[in-house]
């Protein structure tokens, strides 16, 4: 989409209107300065989903609209957790973060701050394992980021 100011606020007012939801959203300017790549998690059957995709494409600020699910593609979601371990469960913690992939961003017990990118399924399953070895404080996480495999790119 146009790099442009309320763009962003017409894709979701064109949500908002229509009824859809929007499950998480990422936009961020790609290497071109005048245009953002949005990714943007839905639901909906083939039908919703297409309706969707040729509302999107009527918004003036939308310069293409790309379903990556259809292809390969790569997915993942940026995690930082705040934990507060009891000093038993702070090496469990440790080596849940290391088993997970993540990386420990600051480990006193009373604010343990773990950072982990992975897919969202993966996420969920840590969240719910940090919180088996201390109390979560304070869960931040991304929402979807993808992109296609291999040689192919989204055209702008």
């Amino acid at each position: 989409m146009q790099n442009e100011v309320g763009a962003l606020s017409r894709v979701a007012g064109m949500f908002s209107t229509r009824g859809y939801n929007i499950e998480s959203l990422s936009v961020a300017p790609t290497d071109d300065p005048a245009v953002s790549r949005l990714t943007l998690v839905t639901t909906g059957s083939d039908a919703v989903i297409h309706q969707i995709s040729s509302q999107l494409l009527k918004l003036v600020d939308v310069v293409d609209v790309e379903d990556v699910t259809r292809e390969e593609h790569f997915e993942r979601e940026l995690l930082l957790i705040k934990v507060k371990a009891r000093a038993t469960q702070v090496g469990k913690l440790w080596a849940a973060a290391q088993r997970a992939g993540g990386r420990v961003l600051w480990d006193a017990a009373d604010s343990f701050t773990i950072e982990l990118t992975s897919s969202e399924a993966d996420i969920s399953r840590f969240v719910a394992d940090a919180g088996a070895h201390g109390e979560v404080l304070e869960v931040v996480r991304s929402g979807a980021l993808a992109i296609q495999k291999g040689k192919e790119t989204l055209e702008t």
